[in-house]
């Protein structure tokens, strides 16, 4: 009897609890459940029967088995048992061979060979428990790094939630911080409009004030410099008639001088009384309340404004005008007033500077122009707004003083003719109270060009 089939069994049992059947891609546990159906047959055989022929049949049978695991990648977890096997099947089948070949040998070292199987079964037996405590220590091993990929992959996931976590706690801190900022601008954009406010009110108040005191003698003035011209044409036409014809041309000729230098007072005395007006029309302190007008409109009555008010006080002056306005420039919300006045200081400063420099060795052929421009335009933060672009050719600013046209007091102008006001309280009006831009764009000798973006 040989034991080939029992190991057969065993290794057939070992594989159907060990094979992965993913790991094929057929019914390998089907496949099993046959071939242990024919280890155990093949047992049965090799009990009943005791032919060398049947034996080397079943031990083909083994050789298959084994030779399908050491081939088959799917069955390759059963090689250890499987080379287990193999001292003994070496051992007996020897054995066998030489017992039926040479029949008195065998007898005479029968126990030899049966030392030698007995060998190959201790051999298979101390391989089996060498190779379950291996599976063992595997199956713990395996278990100690499932346990640590579990671990793993939990604080993975652990950290993952985490950091989700605090992105979103710090994207709302920063949100949160934004907002604060936000009001932060806010509220000091308000205070500088409120401190704006104030200091234009107190100018307007103070210039008021002026304009009054100086509107009383000013109307006697102009009154009384009327009235004395009709009492010398009454004088002409009454007393001075009946005098000799000398004395009457002499004295008719002082009256002529004193009808002329009366006719000036009452000419500058009205011109002084329109500049008083003016006064007191600009200096009206603003309500700070916002309304939509149309800026082209403005633009087009402030520098007809300013260049006849130029033009009272020289004469000679003269200037071209150009406007280019948009047709389709959107109506935003303005303090009238208050661009007003910013408009009414660039214009005065535009006229200003194209005079002087006509005055002053301009180029043969040089034309003083000054040129207002309208268009709507989209600002960097995505909001719309309008653009106002006053040009000159007039003299430019120098680069030395480019950073100091906005100080307060600062001023080129001669003593007498600039309170070096204008620019700076423009650059507030622009800034603080509508929250725009004032860009300079200069070149000394050749232009100055401001730029007025107001966001709508």
């Amino acid at each position: 009897m040989i034991i080939e089939p029992l190991f057969a069994l065993l290794l057939v049992d070992y594989l159907r609890k060990k094979v992965d059947p993913r790991q094929a891609d057929y019914d390998i546990r089907g496949y099993l459940l046959k071939g242990r159906y024919v280890a155990i047959g093949l047992l049965i055989l090799d009990v009943v029967t005791n032919s060398f022929i049947i034996d080397v049949g079943i031990r083909a049978c083994v050789v298959a088995l084994m030779w399908l695991i050491y081939t088959r990648k799917e069955l390759g977890v059963g090689k250890s048992l499987m080379y287990s096997i193999i001292p003994y099947m070496v051992l007996s089948f020897a054995g066998d061979l030489v017992e039926e070949v040479a029949a008195d040998f065998y007898d005479s070292y029968e126990y030899v060979f049966e030392s030698a199987n007995l060998f190959g079964v201790l051999w298979f037996g101390a391989m089996w428990f060498v190779n379950r405590s291996q599976r063992k220590a595997l199956e713990r091993e395996r278990i100690k790094r499932e346990a640590e990929e579990t671990r793993v992959r939990v604080m993975a996931e652990l950290k993952v939630n985490l950091e989700a976590e605090v992105a979103q706690r710090t994207a709302e801190l920063r949100q949160q911080k934004e907002e604060l900022e936000e009001a932060l601008e806010e509220l000091k954009h308000t205070q500088a409009q409120l401190i704006h406010s104030e200091k234009m009110a107190s100018l307007g108040e103070l210039t008021a004030g002026i304009a009054h005191e100086i509107q009383n003698p000013l109307n006697f003035v102009n009154n009384f410099s009327e009235v004395s011209i009709e009492l010398l044409d009454e004088l002409k036409t009454g007393p001075l008639a009946q005098l000799p014809e000398d004395a009457a041309d002499e004295v008719e000729e002082l009256i002529g001088d004193l009808t002329q230098n009366l006719e000036k007072i009452t000419l500058h005395g009205k011109r002084a009384d329109g500049i008083v007006k003016s006064m007191l029309q600009h200096s009206r302190s603003s309500t700070g309340e916002k309304t939509e007008i149309d800026i082209n409109a403005l633009a087009d009555e402030y520098i007809r404004l300013s260049y006849h008010g130029l033009r009272a006080k020289d004469k000679s002056f003269n200037a071209s005008m150009e406007t280019d306005f948009a047709t389709d420039l959107r109506r935003i919300a303005v303090v009238p007033q208050d661009l007003g006045r910013v408009l009414l200081n660039l214009f005065n400063n535009a006229f200003y500077s194209v005079s002087e420099k006509k005055k002053n060795n301009a180029p043969e052929g040089y034309e003083p122009l000054v040129a207002v421009a309208t268009r709507n335009v989209q600002l960097p933060d995505g909001r719309e707004g309008v653009q106002i672009t006053i040009r000159d050719n007039g003299t430019g600013i120098p680069k030395a003083i480019i950073d100091k046209v906005y100080q307060p007091f600062f001023t080129t102008k001669p003593t007498g003719q600039g309170t070096g006001l204008g620019l700076s309280m423009s650059y507030d009006i622009i800034h603080k109270v509508h929250g725009g831009e004032m860009r300079i764009d200069t070149e000394e000798g050749q232009y100055a060009a401001f730029t007025i973006t107001i966001p709508a």
